[in-house]
């Protein structure tokens, strides 16, 4: 694997990403300048951005976002974009709604008041993955890259495709021969290429890390590979968000999904920010973790006791969460450990029954990532691993519109009938 693409001859030093210094590995702490490298030359391990925080008056910070635009650039001094970013064109994802879930809560066993669902379906290609990828397009800007690339399970993919269009990049994306069909047209529709692998998302993955280590890849930047330090940033917004509409308190209990892992990690990233920064006050909250059954590389390692994650082999419907190797999975066991939270997963037949109890209970039609998270919170629940009387937010990281497989056999006409009243009656439909 490529450790390191360049692509343009442009100096580190006269790179702007506001006020994001340089880059950490978070193994051995090595510190390298600004670039689209993703591991470390002394041990291979992950690099994340490392800041120079606007430390001093919490209440003139806290202002000056709040007057910020309605999306996740009012958090531009806090993520590694220029200052300018908002002026730029890009998809502006983000302030996505935060439901606050009683009638759900009733039906969990949660106190009235302290369930809350995040719902990221209200993104511009309806999943979180276009935070992420807003991160990675002004750090493809910095460095030069003409064309924006990306491995993945299909939200990204959609999400790479619809920033490219908007910012004028071209656009070639690697997904998993066998996606759901709507993610596949998503991916498609924004004019980019949009090539299958035979394979699961391991194997595209493998397939992405040769291309950017051959002269085929040159001057390409792939969000979740080469730009993968600054792309992660991206999910620290749900953090910032939450805590922001709960009135800029902590939530006592999230639980998000797994797929490679960097959405908690980073989640769990932005809440210690906004500690260090006193945006928030300081108390205890606990993360956990969600995973399908089918693949629950992370969720194994949780419960057998092991700080190595396993690869798995995915056969799961929750395609969105289908990687069978984490990258992040060591950290999650950390922060679940660390946090006093834990790391669960829930068979196909619970995802389905848990998109189907969403919907009817609070309007929202999640994808299958959402499924699992419902489902695992009303399982933590069951277990006694979730304090029903404490404010607990739920992650819906997608649109439901597009996973229709996983319940349009359970979700159709009530009755077909005749255009009268006594076809009506006579279908037991009169009430």
């Amino acid at each position: 694997m490529a450790v390191q693409t360049v692509a343009t001859e442009t100096p580190a030093s006269t790179v702007d990403l506001g006020p994001a210094s340089g880059l950490s590995c978070r193994e051995c702490g090595t510190k390298f300048p600004l670039g689209p490298i993703f591991a470390c030359a002394e041990c291979f391990g992950p690099l994340e951005v490392a800041y120079d925080l606007p430390l001093g008056d919490p209440e003139a910070l806290r202002k000056r976002i709040e007057a910020g635009p309605a999306n996740i650039w009012r958090y531009a001094p806090l993520l590694p974009v220029p200052a300018d970013v908002a002026d730029k064109p890009n998809l502006n994802p983000g302030w996505t709604k935060l439901v606050k879930a009683d009638n759900l809560a009733r039906e969990l066993g949660i106190q009235q008041g302290k369930l809350f669902v995040k719902d990221d379906s209200g993104n511009p290609t309806h999943s979180f993955k276009d935070r992420v990828v807003a991160q990675a397009l002004e750090a493809a800007r910095a460095f030069g890259f003409t064309t924006l690339s990306c491995s993945s399970t299909g939200n990204l993919a959609g999400a790479v495709g619809a920033a490219a269009a908007r910012a004028g990049f071209r656009s070639c994306v690697f997904i998993p021969h066998d996606l759901e069909q709507g993610k596949v047209v998503m991916a498609a529709v924004y004019g980019g290429e949009l090539v299958g692998i035979e394979g699961n998302y391991d194997d595209v993955n493998r397939f992405c890390s040769e291309l950017i280590g051959d002269p085929l890849g040159e001057g390409w930047g792939f969000v979740n590979v080469n730009l993968r330090p600054y792309y992660g940033e991206g999910s620290k917004t749900l953090a910032y968000e939450i805590c922001e509409q709960l009135g800029w308190e902590l939530p006592d209990q999230l639980v998000i999904p797994i797929a490679s892992g960097s959405q908690l990690t980073k989640i769990d990233k932005g809440l210690k920010e906004l500690i260090a920064l006193g945006l928030v006050a300081d108390k205890p909250y606990k993360i956990f973790g969600a995973q399908a059954e089918g693949c629950s590389p992370v969720s194994a390692a949780f419960k057998a006791g092991h700080d190595v994650v396993r690869p798995q082999k995915p056969n799961t419907i929750a395609k969105s969460l289908a990687i069978g190797n984490p990258a992040d999975g060591p950290y999650v066991l950390d922060i679940a450990r660390r946090t006093g939270g834990a790391v669960e997963d829930v068979d196909d037949q619970q995802v389905v029954d848990a998109i189907k109890l969403l919907a009817r209970s609070e309007g929202i039609f999640a994808e299958t990532a959402g499924g699992v998270t419902v489902g695992v919170t009303k399982k933590l629940v069951e277990a006694g691993l979730i304090d029903p009387s404490l404010t607990t937010v739920v992650l819906n990281t997608g649109d439901g519109l597009k996973t229709l497989d996983a319940v349009a056999e359970t979700s159709q006409a009530t009755a077909t009938i005749k255009p009268s009243l006594e076809a009506f009656r006579s279908a037991g439909l009169a009430g």
